[in-house]
């Protein structure tokens, strides 16, 4: 029953995985200052890209306010590029242009992935519409493999660029240079460094036996040597597509082996030319075995014996992370010692924080006689400068107006990293809902109304008040037992901190629902929030029109969190996770039973249980991890959820174990919200995947040219506003299943091709 469950609710989307690469930032910056990473290992591998990529570099180098002309002496240079690629000599041509002293480094040949194509390869040179920002540019005769070659390296010629032949080992920081290590154990002095090396690594193993024999290769240079034998090549993508093709036309009999169970990464007119080939395509399928003369085809669990006489393994290259390791630069998805360090100190930081603001620790600093009776009298003016010495005695007005302010820089920040209208007016309605509702409202405005007697006897808001802000007794407590009913009366000392139910829903916030008595207000307004209102946004516009749009957790996650997104586990071990906020609802759930029949029946056991689960004191029951306020309000939602954002992303807790996700979730599965993708323009980079905070294999809807309709979706847009060629865009489903397109743009790319 729970794997069905699952299955309906998570567990029949993909579960793709993302590729370890070196971190980099928007113009390839690095952990090591004065190092730039370009070209396809900073997350785009299109041929425009990794020009714009190289020449922003040198620009960006420029920009720096420490940067200065000049090597330190005649033996040192402003630049060192490693790589001759296309992005490295992009680098070296915006180097001369701007007057640098460079060096470029090679290990092999300039332009060595593209010269390595086979003969005749047709070449996409995506965006049409872009144009680089500097060093090699495309025109549209540039279209095969030999007439892309020869217009790069006449471009080469014309700028000047010297090429020297050698391989780096690794970079290191020395004093204000930095250093770089040759193969042969010389060493290079630069200013800056640019890393433009691509996706240089070992080629990918298939893992079985036989594949270390000759006949087994990487690389197709001319189809034509390979006329009338028999010749499997494995793989699912372009690559794989493209050598399948040229080798059945040039006369082999070819067998095309993909593990998938459809050739979903190809280019739609690359699989139309498959089918049109007449080649075999064998699918849910991989080789077990290679010998001189065959090779053995597991195909869907059963075994059979292919006559061969070639292999061509086109699955791809590891990037070359060891040079990265050596040099000291962060690769995503590396845990070693410091990450393990850093994230054990993390969580003991966030453990002294949450306690600290639910006053666990160190007693208590708060002032509770400082209330309306004796208060100053005087102006409106001289009340709220009351109030807020009041509020300022709480650890809670310290924590909300520390978050307000994290919101709002990185939100601004945010911005300016991602400049779409859709980002902005989601960040704005971030900020405004973190700063009105769960700041302002609660901290400073109610309580001045408090104190100027808006909630007094027979005031026109003392109904209100009691249905919604009921007087807060531990605080009356405090105060002389003569001043207690006058501070009742006069609607002084609420727990105003209840206003945020406006905002954050049940079973987000239970503390407004299992309360002693009935607070009828809460009851009704939060049923209405959580069982109508929130299932119409889910159902219209998906679940991130709450969980993105309105939600505290996420206004931290979409701005502190924005630059550690890429943090978050990928794949189906991390997703059977997902079902611990279904666990958490379903623990809400029976302790608002439980609440429901104390209610009813106030002498029954199910208070003692009620209580014992969800209000007993934390620290004090001796059991806190069964206590529903410790372990899920303060561990899970606060500490961990908090503390993991600078290393597994910033929706640890929305993802893994919110239970109003959990609940949107269920209302997901009956939505009409999709990110619909145009499949011709996908080229497989997944860069949509592994900027996805929520782990959700975007790539794998994309590339198939279906509509996301994964429940894990927040709406964030990362993945429509970093889409290299704009294939995704928000909609839901009309009528006859017609696609939507929301008119709020979220795509840079798709904003350029409506200007024009």
């Amino acid at each position: 029953m729970i794997a069905r469950y699952y299955n309906w609710l998570h567990g029949r989307w993909p579960a793709g995985t993302v590729e370890k690469l070196p971190v980099c930032g928007t113009d390839g910056e690095t952990n090591i200052p004065g190092v730039r990473i370009v070209g396809d290992l900073s997350g785009v591998p299109l041929l425009k890209f990794s020009s714009d990529t190289g020449a922003r570099a040198v620009q960006a180098f420029l920009a720096e306010p420490d940067f200065q002309r000049g090597g330190v002496d005649a033996k040192s240079v402003d630049v060192a590029i490693i790589g001759a690629g296309v992005s490295g000599i992009s680098a070296a041509m915006e180097a001369i242009r701007a007057g640098l002293s460079y060096r470029i480094f090679e290990a092999t040949q300039a332009f060595s992935t593209v010269a390595n194509f086979p003969k005749g390869k047709p070449i996409f040179t995506y965006p049409t519409d872009m144009t680089p920002a500097g060093g090699i540019q495309y025109s549209e005769s540039d279209s095969v493999k030999e007439a892309l070659l020869e217009s790069m390296e006449r471009q080469r010629r014309e700028a000047g660029v010297e090429i020297t032949p050698a391989r780096i080992e690794r970079v290191e920081k020395s004093g204000g240079e930095l250093v770089l290590h040759h193969g042969d154990k010389t060493t290079t002095r630069a200013r800056r460094v640019i890393v433009a090396i691509g996706r240089s690594g070992n080629f990918r193993k298939m893992g079985v036996p036989g594949e270390e024999l000759d006949k087994v290769m990487n690389r197709l240079h001319d189809p034509k040597d390979f006329a009338g034998r028999d010749v499997m090549v494995v793989g699912g993508g372009d690559s794989a597509a493209e050598a399948a093709i040229a080798l059945s036309a040039s006369g082999a009999r070819v067998t095309l082996v993909y593990r998938g169970a459809e050739l979903n990464r190809p280019k739609p007119e690359n699989v139309e030319r498959l089918q049109a080939a007449g080649l075999r395509i064998a699918l849910s399928a991989a080789p077990s075995a290679i010998d001189a003369e065959s090779v053995t085809l597991r195909v869907e669990g059963v075994e059979e014996r292919v006559p061969n006489d070639f292999v061509f393994a086109m699955i791809g290259r590891e990037a070359p992370l060891e040079f990265f390791r050596r040099s000291g630069l962060n690769i995503a998805g590396d845990r070693g010692r410091n990450w393990w360090i850093t994230i054990a100190l993390s969580f003991l930081f966030f453990v002294w924080l949450y306690h600290w603001k639910k006053e666990f620790f160190a007693g208590t600093p708060i002032d509770v006689n400082t209330t309306v009776l004796h208060a100053p009298a005087g102006s409106d003016t001289t009340t709220f400068l009351y109030t807020l010495r009041e509020a300022a005695s709480y650890r809670s007005f310290w924590y909300s107006s520390t978050y307000v302010a994290i919101v709002i820089i990185f939100g601004l920040r945010r911005v300016r990293r991602r400049k779409t209208p859709y980002v902005k007016l989601q960040t704005l309605s971030l900020v405004l809902i973190a700063a009105i509702p769960l700041f302002l409202l609660p901290e400073l405005i109610l309580p001045w109304m408090g104190h100027n007697g808006f909630f007094s006897e027979g005031a026109a808001l003392r109904g209100f008040a009691d249905q919604f802000f009921e007087v807060a007794d531990w605080k009356l407590a405090k105060l002389p037992e003569a001043d207690r009913a006058a501070a009742a009366a006069f609607g002084a000392d609420r727990s105003y901190w209840r206003i945020i139910g406006f905002i954050l829903a049940w079973p987000l916030l239970v503390a407004n629902w299992f309360t002693d008595k009935p607070m009828w207000g809460w009851l009704i307004v939060g049923s209405i929030q959580t069982f109508i209102v929130i299932p119409w946004l889910v159902r219209r516009f998906g679940k991130g029109a709450y969980c993105g749009w309105i939600c505290s957790c996420g206004a931290l996650a979409e701005t502190l969190g924005d630059t550690h997104r890429h943090k978050m586990p990928h794949g189906a071990k991390s997703n059977r996770w997902n079902m611990v906020g279904q666990a958490f609802l379903a623990f809400a759930i029976v302790l608002m039973l439980f609440r429901i029949v104390s209610w009813i029946f106030p002498a029954s056991p199910a208070g003692a249980v009620f209580h014992f689960f969800a209000k007993g004191p934390p620290l004090g029951s001796g059991l806190p991890l069964l206590n529903y306020e410790y372990f899920v309000d303060l561990l899970w939602s606060g500490i961990i959820g908090v503390g993991f954002y600078f290393h597994l992303s910033g929706r640890v807790w929305c993802r893994f174990a919110c239970p109003l996700a959990a609940l949107m979730h269920i209302y997901s599965r009956f939505g009409k919200f999709r990110i619909f993708a145009e499949k011709k323009k996908c080229i497989s980079c997944n860069v949509c995947t592994s900027v996805c905070h929520q782990g959700i294999d975007v790539m794998s809807f994309a590339n198939k040219g279906k509509a996301m309709e994964d429940p894990e979706c927040v709406r964030c847009s990362a993945c429509v506003q970093q889409c290299p060629t704009g294939v995704l865009s928000f909609g839901r489903l009309g009528e006859e299943g017609i696609p939507i397109l929301d008119k709020l743009a979220a795509s840079p790319v798709k904003m350029r091709e409506h200007a024009k």
